[in-house]
């Protein structure tokens, strides 16, 4: 049986989804309708910190925000791997793995509720993030121990580095001036 470092190891491209993993999971409203969305600099940093060591992001949600494409676009995510309004999100995790080409054992999910679950049974690294919903962290491989939009994004991203052998060697280059 893999462990978990061992599927991490195996990792190319890692799935977020967004309200509860990228976020709080609070839907925030003023009062002419408009959404707002927090997103926490340090996961956005742990994406980036992903990019940068040859393991690419994709972002499948179940709603539509342009503030998700302002965020993907200022975490410099291809805009080929967003996929929003996915409810059911099978047919975007199957386009997806169509484009990229990559197996099921090279891709992680991180999400929070049942609407994930399908994607979920399907890849090689299934993760929920430490407030998901029970079902899911009972059939998560993994389970953060931030919660979502509070650092869960972050710590995916550092054990993925860490199982492949990357993230001392990123994390000693800060200290003289990446």
């Amino acid at each position: 049986m893999n462990t978990n470092l061992e599927k991490a190891a195996k990792i190319k491209i890692v799935i977020f989804d967004i309200d509860g993993v990228l976020t709080d999971g609070g839907l925030y409203f003023d009062n002419n309708g408009e959404e707002y969305k927090a997103f926490n600099s340090k996961d956005g940093h742990g994406i980036r910190m992903l990019l940068e060591n040859g393991v690419d992001a994709a972002l499948i949600t179940g709603r539509q925000s342009e503030l998700v494409k302002h965020r993907a676009a200022n975490l410099k995510l291809s805009p080929s791997l967003i996929y929003q309004g996915y409810r059911d999100k099978l047919p975007a995790f199957e386009d997806l793995l169509e484009k990229t080409g990559f197996s099921r054992e090279n891709i992680a999910f991180v999400g929070d509720d049942v609407i994930d679950l399908p994607i979920m049974s399907q890849v090689g690294f299934s993760i929920s993030v430490a407030d998901g919903h029970w079902f899911v962290r009972e059939h998560a491989d993994w389970t953060t121990q931030a919660k979502g939009g509070k650092g869960a994004a972050r710590e995916v991203c550092e054990f993925i580095l860490e199982a492949q052998g990357k993230l001392n060697i990123l994390l000693e280059s800060y200290l003289h001036g990446k």
